[in-house]
């Protein structure tokens, strides 16, 4: 963690120790103690545990960051404990709104010190019993899915078949350092959209700045989950949201041109209910990073080029091929078994209509042993020629297949600001990087002054899909901020298809 990131997790821990003070105050001296340690941080929880007899080695378990907020928390529901307060509400209001509380219950001519012996007689009911093992149990599980490992299971066919739909993963929160929820107010196990009333699942009320502990960069070929850098305006309705994203039928009303759609959009509220989200409750996706900040990536002929060096194919990568046979016939049994493609489905098999000609999507592996079975007369990988890929440019002519090269911004590198790259990183700089960015007349403009180059401020990455053919990726939206960054795809701990695919139970993720 960086000396900024240390700081503000100590001011959030001071801020929780400082605030209720003056409520604080006032309890003390009903207790019998002199109201001035109300203001003295981490020993006010020291006399709190003192006149509760409570463990004072729970003062200490306060420094752990994030967790010692819980802790603190608990210390004031026990405090509050010894002035006969036992109802869940009042324990609900001393754990979360001690700035409000603890004034009013200090302020109370009824509120009496009753001491620890009285405190400890109280017996609690078994509903109460079970709420409270309730609250404890949601609160453990936040913090290990917050810190440790969260379950993520696959929506879509744009990772297969290193990943297919409905495999069930844990994602690592560790390989890349534990990011802090950047908005805390939210309800436990709901991303970002309730169930029920397709309200949002959080409040703004409390904004955090972007913190991850012990960082570590993502390595070139991780299979990473990450907040949708363009999910953060979405249309609010269920053919849109990150199927149809907001930025694409922004350009697709304007015929090409973002900021006239955009009008359109925000003139028909009603047809078009938009939603702004924080980074951490975009839409979680899934993808291969095959570029890190500071490479130079190109792909020619699906062939992904890193700083001019050629990147292997995933073992699992999908990829469309034309196969012109013998003339043999095809073997249902055979295509699945030595080259996973499933003849019976059109999606992964079907004629072209040309004599022994079909289009097959074969992984690596069943196109290297299609190769050296020899069954074939020619394998040839289809390329998509479509120009409506990113930066969505009139001045660069890249395809799904044919793109690049592009500079992937690594923080501290310095580029020279041109026409043509002025579409391809316009987002990084205004939108990540929070600068008002403008070019005007051929000039560039950055907040107020002319400028000519760029220095980054952060690092970003590229990631794309291992089904390389139908994958909503960087390709499509560009880079993925650090900041991002969720974690890595570790382990398959279930599948499903009709049942349980029991090969990929507990199976790694590579």
């Amino acid at each position: 963690m960086t000396t900024h990131q240390v700081l503000n997790l100590i001011l959030i821990q001071l801020a929780l120790l400082l605030l209720p003070s003056f409520g604080l105050m006032q309890l003390f001296k009903k207790a019998g103690v002199p109201g001035w340690k109300a203001f003295v941080p981490f020993y006010n929880t020291w006399v709190m545990q003192d006149l509760g007899e409570r463990p004072k080695h729970w003062v200490f378990w306060q420094l752990l960051p994030v967790a010692g907020w819980f802790i603190t928390m608990a210390i004031y529901i026990e405090f509050v404990k010894s002035f006969g307060k036992f109802k869940l509400w009042e324990h609900a209001l001393a754990a979360l709104l001690p700035l409000v509380y603890f004034p009013w219950l200090g302020a109370d001519p009824r509120t009496r010190f009753i001491g620890p012996a009285k405190a400890l007689t109280h017996k609690k009911g078994k509903a109460r019993e079970w709420v409270d093992a309730g609250v404890f149990a949601i609160v453990a599980a936040t913090l290990i899915r917050t810190f440790v490992f969260e379950a993520y299971v696959i929506p879509s066919g744009s990772m297969e078949k290193t990943l297919l739909v409905n495999d069930y993963l844990f994602v690592s929160k560790f390989a890349y350092g534990p990011r802090l929820p950047m908005t805390p107010l939210s309800i436990p196990f709901v991303h970002n959209t309730m169930p029920i009333g397709d309200r949002a699942s959080y409040l703004e009320w409390i904004r955090l700045p972007y913190i991850r502990w012990f960082a570590s960069p993502v390595k070139r070929g991780d299979v990473v989950v990450f907040n949708l850098p363009i999910g953060d305006t979405v249309i609010n309705l269920p053919d849109y949201q990150s199927q149809r994203p907001y930025y694409d039928v922004c350009r697709s009303m304007g015929n090409g041109n973002t900021d006239s759609g955009r009008q359109l959009i925000l003139q028909d509220p009603s047809e078009y209910p938009l939603i702004i989200r924080p980074i951490d409750k975009e839409e979680n996706y899934i993808k291969r990073c095959v570029g890190i900040p500071g490479d130079t990536l190109t792909i020619r002929d699906h062939v992904v080029y890193i700083n001019g060096q050629a990147q292997p194919f995933p073992p699992e990568s999908q990829t469309w091929y034309k196969v012109q046979t013998k003339g043999q016939p095809l073997d249902e049994t055979v295509l699945k078994e030595r080259y996973d493609v499933a003849m019976n489905l059109d999606d992964e098999f079907h004629p072209t209509g040309q004599p022994n000609e079909y289009r097959m999507l074969l992984d690596t592996k069943g196109h290297e042993q299609l190769i050296r079975d020899g069954l074939a007369l020619s394998i040839v990988a289809e390329t998509d020629s479509s120009p409506n890929v990113y930066p969505y440019s009139k001045l660069i002519q890249w395809n799904l297949d044919n793109y690049g090269p592009i500079f992937l911004p690594r923080k501290g590198a310095t580029i020279t600001l041109t026409p043509e790259n002025y579409a391809v990183y316009q987002r990084v700089i205004k939108v990540y990087e929070d600068n008002d960015f403008q070019m005007r007349d051929g000039k560039f403009w950055l907040d107020g002054r002319e400028v000519t180059q760029y220095t980054f401020k952060g690092n970003y990455y590229w990631m794309m899909g291992d089904n390389r053919h139908d994958s909503q990726d960087s390709r499509l939206w560009g880079f993925v901020p650090e900041d991002h960054i969720v974690g890595k795809a570790a382990l398959i701990w279930m599948s499903w298809d009709k049942g349980v695919r029991w090969k990929r139970l507990f199976e790694r993720i590579k």
